[in-house]
Order: structure tokens, then C-alpha cells, then sequence
């Protein structure tokens, strides 16, 4: 226990003193690692690093070693003796320790428990956390090296040895956790003779050390009064332990699933690349698909210049609830599309690509999923995604649709081919559907079915009479020769069980029944009508019915005709010999129409590249988001010096009108100022910031649409203008203000109304040139107001034959008259007294002019606001040398200049608020207008619909038609290459 003691004080403090045979070493404190330096101050409480004085635990050491004992004298002159003696120290330090045993033993059997205790919270102290163990050994061990002979200290103490590889396990809490638990717990016991003592103390009584043993009642005795003191800070260590393992815990669980998810990738990765059976069908499973890719781009293809789609296909046809969607599911092994008792499910043509693969799988052509047909929620999801995409491409206030929704189904054993199935032809509209819907469907199945190579699949159900069939008719006007007509008779178990006469069966099959003519006559059974049945058992009873039936046992149907087995068989092979004889011929035809595109384009649009649609939508997002972020570089200026031309605009009226005139009609200062203030407090409450904002975002509009015209005027494709006007409209419309702005931008104007010093002359004279300026502005106004009141001058009368109306001239007789008035009263007030009134009617009435009061009244306001504007500027202009008694507070009627100052805040707050807003509008609107714009033109990019109205034209539409042609032509002719290569 002392040694570990010892070695710790040494490990904390490497300043350590010690009286071993009266000799006294330091190791000097600069020389020691940095971080036994730290523990060494750590355990002394010392917080200056330059003075080292001695820590606890030395201090301890210094004051149990003070013994009588001689010191051993040095041989002159012999330096080998003492350097001897040096290596040789722990002999003495090992003899004092065991006196010191021995004296703490005897002091705590004479004197009481006292010293013993408060030794050994003076040994609890010297030993370092354990935690700290990691970083503390390892430095202690490689300083000591450089001093300490370890072959000699290992021999004389085997067992340091092992509490040397014992400590740093503490450390490794995954793998020592339980042995670190009990060597901190304060209740481990070993057997009867060392019951109570501590986990430490077992340890080293373990050792094997008989030194040491002798030590064993004084640890025990110290160790059971600490022991609840002990028990809380040991938890605290243990809970702390805990927590980092479960912390290790979750970190390695996470590194572990992001493994195994990216070993799951590569597995599949690797499993695809290693499928079985794939090299053997890759030429046919390729052929097939390059085939419907083909079909795929002819479906967008709006034929022009007489090029038509005439590539085979095989068309399912038949009334509704025949069957037909049963047996394309018994051809694809599959029950994949929606199912209803009685209802139209099949809304839209649905194109099925057949082919074969080691997977019987399904996928969308425009979908990256892949649904699994074996399993049933897979089918499922595919049967409601299939209903969905219908009912979406179903029109408002229609029933059925002319889109086609595209799917490949891959599996074992199916035959390669290209079906579309189309909706059932119904003879009558019911409740619910569109008024046009048979027609609809009819034009359906004919834009299909005239195709001259496609293969006609006919559907008839075999459990209803014959004579009801519409589909039949239809068919035989399409194919009158039957050339590419399959006809398919469905439920012939329920029709052999209903019918009276089987050979009327045979009739239908051997098409002698109905008007039509067909390459071949098939009879299948697709179950049982129960829509839970599997493909699987529909086959076996499908076998087993025509197994046991009388229609192949008396001859009535040949083995050929029957199953949907041999139909599938026969359909793929006519499927391809149509495909084999067409192919070449439709990719000549497709090569025509290319250099027909191609010549009309060289001839057109010479120096233009061939854009479609899409590349010409890109292009010119590309030229508006410039446009926008041009906004963004306009200079503050330019903003300030709009924005407050265009407020001041907007306000001026409300200034001269609402608060100027109404307060200098009073004559007074006191009430000037008084009404000013009043007046400019409820303006900026109410109005003031409102219009502000009103003017920041029209210029913010005028900008945009500024840059907008300057782009388009540098040589710029007009193709783009209805675009452009679009986006700018629907940006600008989803454009809102941020709210927060009007209560600051409040604020802002109510503190430049209020400040009233005006600190320098170029202040004073910019307010007296802007007050000159709105009160001439005003003046001329008022003039072209009084001039159309009174009609021309006798200038105008003479030399432009011009004559005033009755009207004018009652006006210009009434003006005269007040004209009179006023000379006679210059400083008359604003309105006209009743009396006053009455002596101007009364005067004109003289001169034989009748004159309403009314009309008197508003000729005064005219000719009195002319009067007023006209004083104003003169007292403007004896105002430009007031700035001397405005500054000095000088009181003189004649040069107060309050109108001045007032005009000087209003500039002021129109330059604060020009500047205010232009923050905003750089800082934060242009941003949230560009953010709007992208947003726009995502949405638009999105919509097909929206961009072939916003970029139409020959050239547009041209460059469409010969890309189309262009990929088309491609493509057969990659296909006819694989076509004859599997030759």
C-alpha cells in the first residue's frame, strides 16, 4: 500500500524529499513532463507554476522520515561508491517504508484510531483518479527510465509487475468493466480474514508481498471508516463509467448499420451483375425493349408531313367485361390492373411490354420502382398506382382518356411482345359518364386499330349471346380481310355449360357465326370469376377443363385453339413476322420525314441552332435569372434617387395641400409650427409608411421590368417575350412584402419629422431651392387651372381666332372683380365673407353678368391660391439670407422662416426614407424576388402544358418534330440492327 502511495507521490509531484538513511534528492521541477507538472500542482493546491513547493504527499514522506538515523559517509575522492549508492536507493526507501509501517501500527494501537485514519485519508489523497491512469502511467514509466535501473527494481519487486499491467486496463471499459466495479466498491470481500477491507487492499495483499501483509489491520481499520465516503464518489465514478460505454455503444451501433446498408448495395449490385441465365437472354430481352422505346417516342409524336405511326402492336379490343383484361393477364402471368364487378376500369390505354427475364417483375416506364409480381402486396401497389394514373389522366368532366399509360412486365417464360390495352366498348352511357363517352371510346380503338400493321386481338365473351357483341362490328370495319385479326372466345366453361347446342361453339371458333374474318380462333377460360384466384390456378383449371371437355373430345375445338398458353404463342409469333415485314419499310419512311425536317429548318432559320421545347425553356430561364441578378448590382444611388423622386410624387399633393397651406394661412408662427406638428404626427401614423412601401415596390417592379426590356432589345429571341411576361407577372404576383418593415420604416419617419435644426447654410439653401421649386410647380399648375377657367387671352382671341364660351366669360368677369379685391386686401384670409360675396354678385350684376355664389367661390380659391404662392416665393426668396437669425434664434416677423424648416424636414425625412428602403430592397427584397422567380420557373419547367403556351411557333414546333424524328429514326434502326443480328 505505502509503495503504491510512494509511487503515486512521486508520479504527482517528482519534487519529492525523502530522508532514506538521512540522504535528501530533488528532481527539480523544470525537468518534468508537462503533465506531471499539472498533477503536481493538481495535488500540491500550488497555482504558481514557478515556485515548487513540496505537495502533500511529499510533505507527508518528509515529516514520517525524520528517524535518527546516521547519514553513511561519502569515500573521498571515490565517486563510483556514491553513484553506486544512487542507483541503488530503493533499498533505503524500501527499510523506510517499513519503519513507517511499523511506527503508523503502533501510533494507532496506542494512541486510537485518530492517526490511523488521518493517514490513510492522507494515502487517499496521493492516489490519482484512476480514469486518469491511461495518460499518468504511461509518462511516469518513461521519465523514470532515464533514472531508475528497471532490471534490479523488477527482481526485487516481481509483483510491480503486475499492478503495472493491471492499472491501464482500468481503462478498457468494455472488457474490464466488472473487475473495475469491484475494485472500486467498498463492500469486496475475500474470504473470512479479509472481510470489510477495500478493493485496493485486496489487490495488494494479493501480491505476495509479506512486507506488506503486516499493514493489513491498519488499511482495514482505515478502510472501514471511510467506507461511506468512499461509497459515493465510487458510484459517481461508476455511473460516469456507464454512461461512456453506452455512449460507445450507440456510436458503434450507428457505424454498423451504415455498414451493413452499404454492404446490402453492393450485394445487390454484385447479385445483378451475377444473375443467372442473363447472357443467355440478353439479345432478347434488349430487342424487345429497344422495340417498346420506339413505341414509347411515337406516343408523344404529334405525325406531320403524312408520317405516320404504322409500327405493329398488338391491340386488345373487346366489350366491356368480355374478358380481355383477364387474358392480358393470363398472357403477362400476372394479375396486374384493377378489377370491379360490372364497372369500367380500364379508363385508358394501357401499353404492356412483354418480355422475358429471370425476374417476373413490373416497373412504369417513367418510375425507377420495380414491383415484385410474387408478392401479393407488390401486385396490389401496382393494381392502385395503375388506378391512379388512369383517374389522373382523366380530364374534368370526362370518363375515359386517350393517354397511354406505359408498363413492362419481365418474367419467365412470357413471350415477347407489345400489347395495349384499350377500353371496353360499351353500347350504352349510364349514370355518372360523360355524355361523349362511347364515341370517345370508338375513336379510341379506331386511331389503334387502323394502324395497318397493327394485330387486332378480339375479345368475345363465350357466356353471352353472340348477337349482343358490338366489338364485332367494329373489328370488321377496321380489318374487313381479317389479315391482322386474332379473335379470342372467352368463359368458355360457362358457355359450354349455358348453352343448349355446344356447336354453336364451334360456329364462333370457326368464324361462321359472325360477318368477320380472323388469322385465327382461340378459346380460353380465365377462371372462375373470382377475383382472388391466382394465375396459377387459373391454369389449372383452365387444363383441366379442356382435359375433360365434350368440345375436344367430340372434335369441336382442336388442341391449337385452346389455352391461353397457345394463344400467347401465336400472337407473339404473328406479333413478330408483322414486326419483321414493317420495320424497314416505317424506318425508310421516318428517313424521309427527317430530311424533309431538316431541309425546311436550313432553309428558315440558317444561323440558329435547333432548339426544342425544353432547351429553349432553359435557355431562357438561363437569360431571366440574369436579369434579376442584374437588380442586385443597380447602384444605391440609383435606387435613393428614384425612390425619393417617386415619393415625393406620391406625397407632395398631401404636403402643399393637407399640412403647408393650411398652417401658413394662419399668420401666426406659434400656430404654424403647432398645426405643422399635429398634421405631420397623423400623416406618418396612418399614411406616410404605407405609401412608402407602395412606392418601393412599384420601382422594384419598374426595375425588373426595366432590365427585362433592356435584355430583349440586345439582340435577344422574341421567342421568349410571352415567357418572360409570364414570369415576371407571376413573380411579382407571389412577391409580398416583408410586414415587419412598415412598423420600423414608421418609426424612422416620425424621428426625421421631428428633428427641427438645420446645423449648416447648404442645408438651409437645399431646403429653400426645394421649397422655390414645389411652390413654383405649384404656382404654374394653378395658372393652367385659372387659364381654362377664363379661356383664351385677347393674344390667343386675335391671333389664334379663338373665342371664349359663356361659361369663360361669366369666369373671367368674376375674376376681374376678385382681382379688385384682393388688390384692395392684400392680406385678405382664405375665404371669402358672406357679405363680400353679395357685393361681388351685386357688382357684376351691374355689368349685366348673372354669377352663382358658387361659382364665386371657387374662382376665389383659385385666384386666392395663385395670390398666396405668388407671397410665398417672394418670402422664399427674402428667406435665403435667414439662416443667420434662424441659427441665433433672432425673433423678427419679417424673416420668419418656419415654412423653410418645414420644407427642410419633409426633404429630410424623404432622403432618410429613400435610404431606409433601398436597404430593404437591396439587403432583403431583390433577394426574396429572385427566390420567387426560380421558384416560378420550376413550376413552369414542370408543366409541359404551360410551356407549350409560353413557347410556341413554327420554329419551335419544327425543331420538336425533327428531334422526334430524329430519336426515332434512331432507334428502328438500332432495333432492325439487333433484329438481325438474332436472325
Amino acid at each position: 500500500m505505502l509503495r503504491v502511495g510512494r509511487k503515486a507521490a512521486c508520479m504527482a509531484c517528482r519534487n519529492l524529499v525523502s530522508t532514506n538513511m538521512g540522504v535528501r534528492f530533488r528532481i527539480p521541477l523544470q525537468k518534468l513532463h508537462p503533465l506531471s507538472r499539472a498533477i503536481h500542482h493538481r495535488y500540491s493546491g500550488n497555482n504558481n507554476p514557478q515556485r515548487p513547493p513540496h505537495c502533500t504527499a511529499a510533505r507527508y514522506f518528509t515529516s514520517m522520515s525524520r528517524l535518527p538515523m546516521r547519514p553513511p559517509k561519502s569515500h573521498p575522492g571515490t565517486r563510483g561508491w556514491g553513484y553506486q549508492q544512487q542507483r541503488n536507493f530503493w533499498v533505503a526507501r524500501l527499510a523506510a517504508r517499513l519503519l513507517k509501517l511499523r511506527y503508523i501500527l503502533l501510533g494507532t494501537a496506542v494512541g486510537g484510531g485518530y492517526t490511523a485514519k488521518k493517514t490513510y485519508e492522507e494515502w487517499k489523497d496521493m492516489l490519482p483518479d484512476f480514469s486518469d491512469y491511461n495518460w499518468v502511467i504511461p509518462d511516469f514509466v518513461w521519465e523514470l527510465s532515464e533514472q531508475i535501473d528497471f532490471e534490479k527494481l523488477a527482481k526485487a519487486l516481481p509483483e510491480m509487475e503486475e499492478i503495472t499491467k493491471l492499472l491501464p486496463d482500468l481503462d478498457k471499459i468494455g472488457e474490464n468493466f466488472t473487475f473495475l466495479k469491484s475494485l472500486l466498491s467498498s463492500g469486496v470481500s475475500l474470504g473470512s480474514e479479509v472481510k470489510g477491507t477495500s478493493g485496493l487492499h485486496l489487490l495488494l495483499e494479493t501480491s505476495g508481498d509479506p512486507a506488506l501483509k503486516a499493514t493489513d489491520a491498519a488499511a482495514a481499520a482505515q478502510d472501514s471508516s471511510d467506507k461511506q465516503y468512499k461509497k459515493s464518489t465510487d458510484k459517481e465514478k461508476i455511473d460516469q463509467l456507464q454512461e461512456e460505454l453506452l455512449r460507445t455503444q450507440l456510436r458503434y451501433q450507428r457505424m454498423l448499420e451504415r455498414l451493413e446498408k452499404e454492404n446490402k448495395e453492393l450485394r445487390k449490385v454484385v447479385l445483378q451483375k451475377d444473375d443467372k441465365g442473363i447472357h443467355q437472354r440478353k439479345v432478347k430481352k434488349s430487342l424487345i425493349d429497344m422495340y417498346s422505346e420506339v413505341l414509347d417516342v411515337l406516343s408523344d409524336y404529334d405525325a406531320n408531313y403524312n408520317t405516320q405511326d404504322h409500327l405493329p402492336r398488338v391491340v386488345v379490343v373487346g366489350d366491356q367485361s368480355a374478358g380481355k383484361t383477364s387474358v392480358l393477364e393470363m398472357i403477362a402471368q400476372a394479375r396486374i390492373f384493377p378489377r370491379g364487378s360490372g364497372e369500367m376500369m380500364t379508363r385508358s390505354p394501357v401499353k404492356v411490354t412483354l418480355s422475358e427475364g429471370p425476374h417476373h417483375v413490373a416497373m412504369f416506364k417513367d418510375s425507377g420502382r420495380e414491383f415484385d409480381l410474387n408478392k401479393e402486396e407488390d401486385l396490389a401497389a401496382l393494381r392502385h398506382e395503375i388506378e391512379l394514373r388512369m383517374r389522373k389522366s382523366v380530364k374534368e368532366g370526362q370518363t375515359v382518356s386517350c393517354e397511354t399509360i406505359s408498363l413492362s412486365v419481365k418474367g419467365p417464360g412470357i413471350q415477347r411482345m407489345v400489347l395495349v390495352d384499350l377500353p371496353g366498348v360499351i353500347s350504352t352511357v349510364t349514370t355518372g359518364m360523360a355524355t361523349d363517352t362511347k364515341e370517345t371510346i370508338f375513336s379510341i380503338s379506331k386511331a389503334y386499330m387502323q394502324n395497318p400493321n397493327a394485330i387486332i386481338l378480339c375479345i368475345q365473351d363465350g357466356s353471352v349471346d353472340a348477337e349482343r357483341s358490338i366489338v364485332t362490328d367494329l373489328v370488321s370495319q377496321m380489318d374487313p380481310q381479317g389479315k391482322r385479326t386474332i379473335f379470342v372466345l372467352t368463359k368458355v366453361d360457362l358457355a359450354e355449360k349455358n348453352l343448349a347446342s355446344p356447336s354453336r361453339i364451334q360456329q364462333i371458333v370457326e368464324g361462321k357465326l359472325f360477318p368477320m374474318k380472323a388469322l385465327g380462333y382461340f378459346a380460353v377460360v380465365t377462371g372462375k370469376g373470382s377475383s382472388g384466384e391466382s394465375i396459377d390456378a387459373i391454369k389449372d383449371y383452365e387444363e383441366d377443363f379442356f382435359q375433360n371437355s365434350r368440345l375436344l373430345r367430340d372434335g369441336m375445338l382442336k388442341a391449337p385453339q385452346v389455352t391461353t398458353k397457345n394463344l400467347s404463342l401465336a400472337v407473339s409469333d404473328c406479333f413478330w413476322k408483322m414486326v419483321s415485314e414493317s420495320v424497314e419499310q416505317q424506318a425508310d419512311v421516318f428517313k424521309a420525314s427527317r430530311f424533309n425536317l431538316e431541309t425546311e429548318w436550313k432553309n428558315n432559320y440558317p444561323r440558329l441552332r435547333e432548339l426544342d421545347r425544353n432547351e429553349l425553356f432553359e435557355k431562357a430561364k438561363n437569360e431571366i435569372l440574369d436579369e434579376v441578378i442584374s437588380l442586385s448590382q443597380v447602384t444605391p444611388q440609383h435606387w435613393e434617387a428614384i425612390l425619393q423622386k417617386k415619393l415625393w410624387e406620391r406625397v407632395s399633393t398631401h404636403v402643399i395641400e393637407n399640412i403647408y397651406l393650411p398652417a401658413a394661412q394662419t399668420m401666426d408662427s406659434g400656430t404654424f409650427n403647432t398645426t405643422v406638428d399635429i398634421k405631420l404626427k397623423q400623416w406618418t401614423d396612418k399614411q406616410l409608411p404605407h405609401k412608402a412601401l407602395e412606392v418601393a415596390w412599384e420601382t422594384l417592379q419598374e426595375e425588373f421590368a426595366r432590365f427585362m426590356a433592356e435584355y430583349k432589345g440586345k439582340d435577344q429571341d422574341d421567342i421568349f417575350d410571352k415567357l418572360k411576361e409570364a414570369v415576371k407577372d407571376e413573380s411579382i404576383k407571389r412577391h409580398k412584402w416583408n410586414e415587419r418593415a412598415m412598423d420600423s420604416l414608421r418609426v424612422i419617419q416620425h424621428n426625421a419629422l421631428e428633428d427641427r435644426s438645420i446645423t449648416d447654410k447648404p442645408q438651409w439653401d437645399a431646403a429653400i431651392q426645394f421649397m422655390e421649386e414645389t411652390l413654383q410647380s405649384r404656382l404654374k399648375d394653378t395658372e393652367s387651372v385659372i387659364k381654362d377657367m377664363v379661356g383664351p387671352d385677347w393674344k390667343q382671341r386675335w391671333l389664334n381666332w379663338k373665342n371664349r364660351t359663356p361659361d369663360q366669360h361669366i369666369r373671367n368677369e368674376t375674376k376681374n372683380e376678385l382681382d379688385r379685391l384682393l388688390k384692395l386686401h392684400d392680406d385678405h384670409t382664405a375665404y371669402l365673407a358672406n357679405d363680400e360675396v353679395t357685393t361681388v354678385r351685386k357688382n357684376l350684376e351691374g355689368r349685366g353678368v348673372e354669377v352663382d355664389p358658387i361659382l364665386i367661390k371657387d374662382t376665389w380659391h383659385q385666384l386666392y391660391r395663385r395670390h398666396f404662392l405668388q407671397k410665398a416665393l417672394t418670402h422664399c426668396n427674402l428667406c435665403k439670407r435667414g439662416f443667420y437669425y434662424y441659427q441665433r434664434h433672432f425673433v423678427d416677423s419679417e424673416l420668419e422662416c418656419n415654412d423653410v424648416v418645414l420644407f427642410w424636414r419633409i426633404q429630410r425625412m424623404l432622403v432618410i426614407t429613400a435610404n431606409t428602403l433601398r436597404q430593404q430592397l437591396t439587403n432583403t427584397e431583390v433577394r426574396r424576388l429572385e427566390k420567387n422567380v426560380k421558384e416560378v420557373l420550376d413550376d413552369f419547367g414542370e408543366d409541359m402544358e404551360k410551356k407549350t403556351q409560353l413557347i410556341t411557333g413554327r420554329r419551335v414546333q419544327l425543331a420538336e418534330d425533327l428531334k422526334k424524328v430524329r430519336e426515332i429514326q434512331e432507334k428502328l434502326e438500332a432495333f432492325i440492327e439487333a433484329l438481325h443480328k438474332e436472325k
